[in-house]
């Protein structure tokens, strides 16, 4: 009880600024136009029509298959959807789950005969061997069901970070961090949502948690993903049909 009392005077003195010793509380840096900029993305995403919307992983899976056996396939997704266009891992998706898509049917699956079905995913080869590497781990050590943080989601062969935070939205709705991909990092660097240039996406991710409001953790993917596929693209960028072409740092430079 003394200990928290404590903490609660100093926390008061912290934010009145008040009493001896007292310093100003520093504000919480946060980019300029942020919500204004969100509120015309969410307008421009509207329609819900880029590929994310109607090929994204979250429609890839079996939503009538047992729990475990529909995390796992978001899993498998996830882990076919790296540097793959949307409508490749969704047609891969479809040809899989013709065959039964399980741990088990995996596991029984040689690897020629997984490669065929996956192909032309990017890195199809490497996604081969992490695919029945990650199966197998699942099945020894997680009784067929998929790892439930994203600490043991990333230890799996061909899992990152993007797919791990993924994996916990769709999969178990659970929001543990922002999944940031090449348009999350590409649209927040382009927009000065982080304090200094990031070079990779996980730096991204971190700078991105420090200040976006954690209700918006789980949308931002979403929003800026489409609005990568559709309007911010790589290259190129249709600056012109952009709502935020006069509050966007970029939009002159591009």
């Amino acid at each position: 009880p003394r200990q928290s009392r404590r903490r609660k005077s100093l926390a008061i003195a912290y934010e009145t600024g008040q009493g001896e010793g007292a310093e100003p509380r520093r504000a919480r840096w946060e980019p300029r136009d942020w919500r204004e900029q969100l509120e015309r993305i969410r307008e421009m995403r509207r329609s819900r029509d880029a590929p994310v919307d109607e090929m994204g992983v979250q429609k890839c899976y079996d939503s009538s298959a047992p729990p475990q056996v529909m995390r796992y396939q978001v899993l498998l997704a996830l882990m076919l959807s790296s540097q793959t266009k949307d409508q490749v891992t969704s047609a891969a998706m479809l040809r899989l789950r013709r065959r039964g898509l399980t741990v088990d049917s995996v596991l029984q699956m040689d690897d020629d005969t997984l490669g065929q079905i996956i192909y032309p995913v990017g890195f199809w080869r490497n996604k081969v061997k992490y695919i029945k590497q990650t199966t197998a781990i699942l099945k020894q050590k997680y009784g067929g069901d998929i790892p439930s943080t994203v600490e043991e989601l990333v230890q799996l062969p061909g899992v990152g970070p993007k797919m791990a935070h993924l994996a916990m939205h769709i999969a178990w709705d659970s929001v543990a961090g922002i999944a940031v991909d090449t348009h999350v990092h590409r649209i927040s660097n382009r927009l000065k949502w982080v304090k200094k240039e990031t070079k990779h996406p996980e730096e991204t991710r971190v700078a991105l948690e420090e200040w976006l409001p954690r209700d918006l953790w789980k949308e931002i993917n979403w929003l800026l993903v489409g609005f990568g596929q559709q309007t911010c693209l790589p290259v190129n960028p249709r600056c012109s049909q952009c709502l935020n072409q006069d509050i966007c740092p970029a939009a002159k430079r591009l």
